[in-house]
């Protein structure tokens, strides 16, 4: 018996993972369809969701590959874009009044604005990341500022009205709801934790470790670099078909080099490289100045204060690169009531080493 070996089988790991995820969900579904909780504060919720997609979606990226991208806003407002012309115009067609068209034009309309998002994801990936460093950085804030120029300045095209300019985009079917968003959310974080735990994950994170001994071991660093970029722009892209369906309005300022920013300061002050540090910096940096808003005058003084402290004291971010695991805390439970404390990564009791007559 190996000393790493795991307690609980895979498949039931899953099933646990998402038989609590479910009942979660369902509990806070239950309270806020009940009017247990606001309106106001569901909002809050789902904008949170929004900011865990972005924040895990970028770490892709930032953490897990190592490059420095700053145009994370711009896949945002590609997606934003094409899920909302998708369903104003299903909305215009009288589809989305029919019980089909309300359960799957908007899960279609996400899906189109993540792989939008990932086309351009693609184009701008293959060039851009040959560059390293600030160039690569410079490079995609670049792209991202194209973006928003381009939706302000395009109205309309052979007479169909697409952005509708500095006026923005209006009236489009508020869609977004507490449970499509964290349903997204399960979907990001499991797409992600599963391709980062294959031998694709291994691929991109020797490619942050060492580029050049990564290349010599015959990994395709362009492929894995650009994989891990479209990966993120496709995330990206149902972050902001989600964002379109919450407000119901679009403009292009809100797409600008803060927002991409802000989402990358989600990354680095949870921990590059940590899913969880994402979650729970996106989680707090967007609920922070919303509950400070009675403090109008000093809210961003303290949001700013936040982000001071901790990168002081906490340089490597909340988490570092440490990542929660429910299935290992759980494993950690049953040696101990088993009695196997013999290693620290959770291996036998003394008394089984002993049996098999090597250690292994």
């Amino acid at each position: 018996m190996k000393n790493n070996q795991k307690i609980i089988p895979m498949p039931f790991r899953y099933l646990i993972n998402i038989v609590l995820f479910a009942a979660v969900l369902f509990l806070m579904n239950t309270l806020i369809t009940g009017g247990t909780i606001s309106k106001y504060y569901s909002g809050v919720i789902s904008s949170i969701g929004i900011s865990i997609i972005l924040a895990v979606s970028l770490n892709v990226a930032t953490g897990y590959l190592g490059q420095l991208p700053l145009g994370h806003a711009g896949f945002m407002a590609v997606g934003a874009y094409t899920s909302a012309l998708i369903m104003r115009a299903v909305m215009a067609s009288g589809f989305l009044k029919t019980a089909v068209g309300s359960v799957a034009a908007f899960p279609l309309a996400l899906l189109a604005a993540g792989l939008v998002a990932a086309l351009f994801g693609l184009l701008i990936g293959i060039p851009a990341l040959r560059l390293k460093g600030d160039y690569l950085a410079i490079l995609t804030l670049g792209f991202g500022e194209i973006i928003r120029v381009v939706l302000l300045n395009i109205d309309n095209v052979l007479g169909f009205k697409l952005t509708n300019g500095a006026a923005g985009l209006q009236k489009i079917p508020k869609t977004t709801t507490f449970l499509i968003t964290f349903l997204c959310v399960g979907v990001t974080c499991f797409v992600i934790h599963t391709m980062m735990k294959s031998r694709h994950g291994r691929a991109i994170l020797s490619i942050r470790e060492n580029e050049i001994a990564a290349e010599s071991c015959g990994i395709n660093t362009t492929y894995y670099k650009t994989l891990g970029f479209v990966v993120s722009a496709f995330f990206a892209g149902v972050a902001g078909g989600l964002y379109a369906g919450n407000i119901g309005i679009l403009n292009p300022s809100a797409f600008g080099f803060m927002k991409s920013i802000e989402i990358l300061v989600m990354v680095v002050l949870g921990g590059m490289g940590s899913m969880l540090g994402s979650v729970l910096s996106a989680s707090v940096l967007t609920a922070l100045p919303e509950f400070l808003r009675s403090f109008a005058d000093y809210r961003m003084i303290v949001y700013s204060l936040v982000l001071v402290i901790v990168m002081i004291f906490k340089p490597s971010g909340l988490m570092g690169t440490y990542d929660f695991s429910l299935n290992g805390l759980l494993d950690k439970l049953i040696r101990l009531i088993r009695g196997d404390r013999g290693t620290p990564g959770g291996g036998q009791s003394l008394l089984t080493k002993k049996e098999g007559g090597t250690n292994e």
